[in-house]
């Protein structure tokens, strides 16, 4: 490990000198100390600093992405050193979508510990479609699940496996309630509470407003599934979301679901990985069950 660069890496994230020692637990000059000696390394100045703020320069910047990946690299060196001589297994790292993590995911991680006792604590972060992307690009998690339209990445490889309805919800004591169906432009003058730009959910509903033409003058953004559902049942506006997402507050009577006439709007969960890892033991496992719960779709075309 080099630890000038954990170092680097600290400051960098914690943009404060003092919390980076504490962090690390070694003293504030030895901190600055590496700092001091990667900049004359480099001959340049990473890391802008007054008695008031830190903050990354242009090179800085660059230097922290790539120091990333090199801390990265000596992780996973570690941990597969660790699987091949069996001293230790490192707990598998999931990134998921919030649809599929929160409402589809648990059942998939408790078959998958059934199935493989070695892996039974795996660690699983969830965030927006691109944060996953994001985070398998950088090394920090194994495998990760989303719910966009990407079909394609020179570095990952992105399998779709299984497919998702997303449905308008309305309030229970909203005027079209009782309706099974409506027009798209019944719907133009509603305040519409969408999630969150990045999401994918909220990238399937920009592509279908756009392929109708439909462009509503209220949009509200929220990241959170949760705070949605709660904002559409208080009268707050309308949405549209999963169809698992909403199954509890459907039957609870809660919220209502509102289908657009002669339109389904569809996307499919996929699984990414990196192209090329020697984490393969890890991953094949949970995506052996995932494949076997939801039948794995072939030949599917996604964002048509």
């Amino acid at each position: 490990m080099d630890y000038h660069l954990l170092t680097f890496v600290t400051v960098a994230e914690k943009l404060n000198f003092t919390r980076a020692a504490e962090s690390l637990h070694i003293t504030q000059s030895a901190v600055t100390l590496s700092i001091k000696a990667l900049e004359k390394k480099y001959n340049v100045t990473f890391l802008d600093r007054t008695n008031k703020y830190v903050r990354l320069t242009e090179a800085g910047e660059l230097f922290y992405f790539h120091a990333k990946k090199i801390l990265s690299e000596y992780k996973e060196v570690k941990d597969l050193i660790n699987y091949l001589s069996e001293t230790k297994i490192r707990p598998l790292s999931i990134g998921s979508s919030f649809t599929f993590g929160e409402y589809l995911l648990p059942k998939v991680i408790a078959e998958y510990i059934k199935m493989d006792k070695k892996h039974d604590n795996p660690m699983i972060s969830i965030r927006n479609s691109n944060r996953i992307v994001d985070q398998l690009l950088h090394g920090e998690i194994d495998l990760g699940i989303i719910d966009s339209h990407l079909t394609s990445h020179p570095h990952l490889s992105i399998t779709p496996f299984k497919e998702d309805e997303l449905v308008v919800i309305v309030s229970k004591n909203h005027r079209l309630a009782n309706f099974p169906s409506v027009e798209l432009r019944d719907l133009y003058n509603e305040t519409w509470i969408l999630r969150e730009d990045g999401s994918g959910t909220r990238e399937v509903v920009k592509h279908f407003f756009h392929k109708q033409g439909f462009h509503p003058p209220i949009i509200r953004s929220f990241g959170s599934t949760q705070i949605i559902k709660e904002s559409v049942e208080a009268d707050l506006g309308i949405s549209i979301l999963s169809k698992y997402a909403i199954q509890k507050e459907v039957n609870m009577g809660s919220l209502k679901l509102l289908r657009i006439k002669n339109e389904t709007i569809k996307r499919y969960f996929s699984y990414i990985v990196p192209e090329f890892s020697f984490k393969q033991h890890a991953t094949a496992p949970l995506i052996n069950e995932l494949t076997r719960e939801y039948k794995l779709y072939r030949n599917v075309s996604i964002g048509e």
